[in-house]
This record gives C-alpha cells, sequence and structure tokens, in this order.
C-alpha cells in the first residue's frame, strides 16, 4: 500500500497562485506581506507562516478553512460570527465568483480589508458607499445593502454604549433621514 503523503502548505499555496493565474504580488497584497516573503514562501527559503492571522487570510482568499494548513493553530477566542459577513459570502456563492475574482473587483489598497471581512476579523464597513461598493459587486438589491447599513450602524451606537430600544423614537426618526437622504442623493 502506498503511503499518502500530505502537501506542503507553501506547495499548496504554489498551486493556487499557477491554477489562478494569480501574480505574487497581488497575493502579497491580498494577504498583507511583502513581494520577497511570498517568493520565499514558494521557495521554502522560510518556514511557512505560523502566525494565526496570515494563516487566516491565505486561507480566506485560497477559500479554504485555515486548519488545512498543519502550521495553523485553532485561536482559543471565540470567533464571532456576523450574519452580514455570511451574507456577503453567500452571495459571493450566488453569483458563482472565487474569492480571487470578488477580490480583484477592489483596488487593490481596499483588498485586505475585503479579506479581512471575509475572514471575520473585521465587520463590514459602516461607511454607505463602502457597503453599497461590496453590494454593488455582488448585485444585492438596494434594500438589502440599506438593512445591512442600519444593523451596522446600529451595532456601532451599541457598543458605544446607546441603549437603541430606550431611544427607539429618535432611532427610527434618524434611519428614515438617512433613507430619505440616500434615495434623493446616492441613487441619481
Amino acid at each position: 500500500m502506498k503511503q499518502i503523503i500530505p502537501e506542503k502548505s507553501s506547495e499548496k499555496v504554489a498551486k493556487f497562485l499557477k491554477k489562478n493565474s494569480l501574480h505574487k504580488r497581488d497575493f502579497a497584497e491580498m494577504i498583507g506581506v511583502t513581494l520577497s516573503y511570498v517568493y520565499n514562501l514558494i521557495d521554502e527559503t522560510v518556514p511557512f507562516s505560523t502566525r494565526g492571522t496570515t494563516i487566516e487570510r491565505i486561507a480566506t482568499v485560497m477559500d479554504i478553512a485555515p486548519e488545512e494548513f498543519a502550521e495553523y493553530r485553532i485561536p482559543q477566542e471565540p470567533i464571532l460570527i456576523d450574519e452580514s459577513v455570511e451574507t456577503v459570502k453567500e452571495y459571493i456563492k450566488d453569483n458563482k465568483l472565487s474569492v480571487v475574482s470578488f477580490l480583484k473587483s477592489f483596488p487593490r489598497k481596499k483588498r485586505i480589508d475585503i479579506v479581512d471581512i471575509l475572514r471575520g476579523a473585521l465587520p463590514v464597513p459602516i461607511d454607505y458607499k463602502e457597503l453599497k461598493l461590496i453590494g454593488k459587486t455582488l448585485n444585492m438589491p438596494e434594500e438589502e445593502i440599506y438593512s445591512m447599513w442600519e444593523n451596522r450602524v446600529k451595532q456601532v451606537m451599541e457598543s458605544a454604549g446607546m441603549n437603541i430600544y430606550a431611544n427607539s423614537g429618535l432611532i427610527t426618526s434618524m434611519f428614515e433621514c438617512a433613507r430619505k437622504y440616500l434615495e434623493t442623493n446616492l441613487n441619481k
């Protein structure tokens, strides 16, 4: 019987880059490392990262679980699952986009933030225009983009100490004004 030899993490990354015709420079920007690090990683001049954040970013771009890398150690902190991030992931799949294709639809400097959103390290943006850009890229209905934004704003208010239930009249008025503004100014 032939023994199955597990694939090295660096080989897995190299095959992914080749299969997806993804330049090492683009990959480096997406995961937040230098180009020379990616070259050294693939050439095995440096050991594969054991830093959780780096492995999670690599796995997110490759659309695989970080546990597929032998170097990954599961974090001890609980991972919070954001419903909005899960919705974005569903839309990526519904649009039959690879994570790489999705990332390439954003400016280079924004890609690492999108990777961090997808891996659950950052929430969806509170900036409506940024959130709308994500939504439009995924063909999300305007109403769903707005709803996601409203929920995100409420999260920020609550985390800053506001009782949104005790201030429901104020919150409702504020969001009615926001909706009117968006309807008249951003949909031109």
